[in-house]
This record gives structure tokens, C-alpha cells and sequence, in this order.
């Protein structure tokens, strides 16, 4: 059964690689280019799974990441940061606000479907 994943991800060639790599593997994605708008957005699409970028405009991956994980209808679908822009502490910041995973830019495809499939 294919699995519903959201893509955030202002990157417009970062954002097909994702979706490629999701669609190939049999799930059903649905992607934002900007994060204004994602807890309505989830509410609707109902993923298993979202994949976040942590800088976009707009707003952080970081405040996103903490507006899914607030509202009780979307705190248990797990959550991935992707960022190219690994700072010190990071890791641990976007875990502490909910993020599952964590996989850095430029992405190894095979790390990335592996983490895809451990938190799906």
C-alpha cells in the first residue's frame, strides 16, 4: 500500500529529486515549495510521513516542525529535516522539536530511502 508523504522544499530541483525518489519507491507525495501553509495542508493530504527542508522563506523548518508536532491530529506522523546548512547542535535542536531524522544536503539516495522506509 503506497504511503502519503509531504515534501516541503523551496528548491525547486532538490524538490523533484525528493518526489522522484518517493514516487519510484510507490508513494503518493504531495510538495510545498513554501511552509506558510503546511499544518492546513497536512490536515488534508493526511501524510505518514513529512520531509522538510530547514531553511526556507517564510518560515523554518524548525518553527514548522513545532507547529506539526502541536497540533494533536498531525503529532505522531513522523517528520525528516534536511538541510545543507549543518551547523553545530542542529541535530539536536531539530530532534528536540520532533524531527525523527535527519539527513544533510547533498543527499545520498540510498541513506535517504533508507530513512524514508525506517520511518515509514
Amino acid at each position: 500500500m503506497a504511503k502519503r508523504v509531504l515534501v516541503v522544499e523551496d528548491n525547486e530541483l532538490n524538490l523533484k529529486l525528493f518526489c522522484d525518489l518517493l514516487r519510484a519507491h510507490g508513494h503518493e507525495v504531495l510538495p510545498l515549495r513554501d511552509g506558510r501553509d503546511v499544518v492546513v495542508q497536512a490536515l488534508e493530504f493526511r501524510p505518514d510521513l513529512v520531509i522538510t527542508d530547514i531553511h526556507l522563506p517564510h518560515v523554518s523548518g524548525l518553527d514548522l516542525i513545532v507547529s506539526l508536532k502541536r497540533d494533536p491530529r498531525l503529532a505522531a506522523v513522523p517528520v525528516m529535516a534536511v538541510t545543507a546548512y549543518a551547523g553545530k547542535g542542529d541535530e539536536d535542536r531539530l530532534r528536540a522539536a520532533g524531527a525523527q531524522a535527519y539527513v544533510s544536503k547533498p543527499i545520498s539516495v540510498l541513506r535517504f530511502i533508507e530513512q524514508v522506509n525506517a520511518l515509514l
